[in-house]
């Protein structure tokens, strides 16, 4: 257990250029591996998860070369992964785990997932039904309806699939899937999630349509290799955007951030908070990319609710953090997934900021904050969740006194810079 210390700083300026986004390069390497030719990825994502991705789909006998500025996918096309040797750790991508079951419940082989304690508490019926549907075999083997998990695959039926839940990864699931069934395949969502995957589907050559919440997918793509320049991550974004808000003093210009529409909701939070943040740059190449330039401001409360939420689910904890420093009350609503991701997100961000003595509420499916308390240093229990750790990084570095936060290297996960960044927005200090 690593546990990092942080201390109130002031003044934060400088530029960043944000990692790849997480969601983009788990894609780039899936879809490169099942097209036809070598993919060239740059900016990928050196984070634990996406490694995850890596390493299942060199085990099915992909050929990918990391190098120092770019990673080569040597695409095997649709039909051309080899059983496995032995089961897959997926660590702890619930990413990989979600896709790369819909790409397995077409294959000729059966497999078997697994990953650390935290994945096999993750709900998994809510892929499993689906493919089900689809005719392919899949059984959790503690019959928990979790990982570890069979899939067998099998000739694939294409369905229309009405999903309960706006998720990317089960839409991408089924779309996946879909690839493999006899007809076309189409997902209807409650509201749009993230659409990473249809945008990135159709450059590698697949005829995939989207019309409203609804995603379709005809069988048997010709995938063709790509050159992907993979954007910055605004989740990633999000922690140097509360900083430079919070911080007095703060002007921080974030580089090549994606600002993809089913992504970008922390962005008009923050408006609707009074926050300054400037797009500059604005570029739309596939994925719609721009610089933030973010300057310290006086935040107030607001709601966050409805059809945004799925835009900035992974945001979540960062705007509780920030709602707590606001004056006013903040009210999240329709939110009970963050329930379910690497921890009990309502519960964990309620208990930690209690601690540092936060008027803050859980309900079922989110939370109210009423802000502009002082805050003080605490002993801050991560719970090995890398968006607790940096949310609670971030809150260190304006309350008074020392936070101090346990299991501090899970931000590993999604970004293993991230100290050294926050630190290099005070040359004078050191990490």
């Amino acid at each position: 257990m690593e546990i990092r210390e942080i201390r109130k700083l002031k003044n934060l300026r400088g530029e960043l250029s944000i990692p790849g986004d997480k969601s983009i390069s788990h894609r780039s390497v899936m879809f490169g591996a099942l097209a036809e030719g070598t993919t060239k990825i740059t900016n990928f994502l050196e984070g634990a998860d996406c490694l995850s991705t890596i390493d299942c789909f060199r085990k099915m006998g992909v050929e990918i070369q990391r190098r120092p500025e770019e990673i080569l996918v040597h695409g095997r096309g649709l039909h051309g992964l080899c059983t496995p040797t032995g089961t897959l750790f997926l660590g702890n991508s619930g990413t990989t785990t979600r896709l790369l079951s819909g790409i397995l419940a077409g294959q000729s082989f059966s497999t078997e997932l697994t990953g650390d304690e935290s994945l096999c508490s993750r709900p998994m019926k809510r892929i499993i039904t689906p493919l089900t549907r689809m005719g392919a075999q899949v059984q959790s083997l503690s019959g928990n309806d979790c990982l570890p998990m069979r899939i067998s695959g099998k000739p694939l039926t294409g369905i229309h699939y009405s999903s309960p839940v706006a998720s990317a990864q089960v839409k991408s699931c089924v779309l996946l899937a879909g690839m493999y069934a006899d007809r076309e395949t189409s997902v209807t969502e409650p509201v749009l999630s993230r659409d990473h995957t249809e945008r990135m589907l159709r450059f590698f050559g697949a005829d995939i349509k989207s019309e409203g919440t609804t995603a379709s997918i005809l069988p048997e793509p010709e995938l063709c290799a790509r050159e992907i320049q993979v954007p910055g991550d605004i989740s990633s974004a999000a922690y140097f955007l509360a900083a430079g808000l919070l911080v007095p003093g703060s002007e921080i210009l974030l580089k090549n951030v994606g600002i993809n529409p089913t992504r970008d909701g922390i962005l008009r939070v923050i408006r609707d908070m009074g926050g300054d943040v400037t797009l500059l740059h604005v570029r739309q190449d596939g994925e719609p990319t721009a610089d933030l330039l973010v300057r310290a401001s006086a935040l107030h409360g607001t709601t966050v609710q409805g059809s945004i939420i799925p835009t900035l689910i992974d945001e979540l904890p960062m705007i509780a953090v920030l709602a707590a420093f606001a004056q006013g009350t903040t009210v999240i609503r329709d939110a009970a997934e963050l329930r379910v991701k690497e921890s009990d997100r309502i519960a964990v961000m309620t208990e930690n900021l209690k601690r540092m003595g936060a008027d803050i509420e859980a309900t079922q499916d989110g939370m109210i904050i009423r802000g502009g308390r002082p805050l003080h240093g605490a002993e801050i229990d991560s719970h090995l969740d890398h968006r607790v750790a940096m949310s609670f990084a971030v809150a260190g570095t304006v309350c008074d006194g020392t936070l101090t936060i346990r299991d501090s290297q899970c931000v590993d996960i999604s970004y293993p810079q991230f100290y050294r960044d926050l630190y290099s927005l005070q040359p004078d200090l050191k990490e």
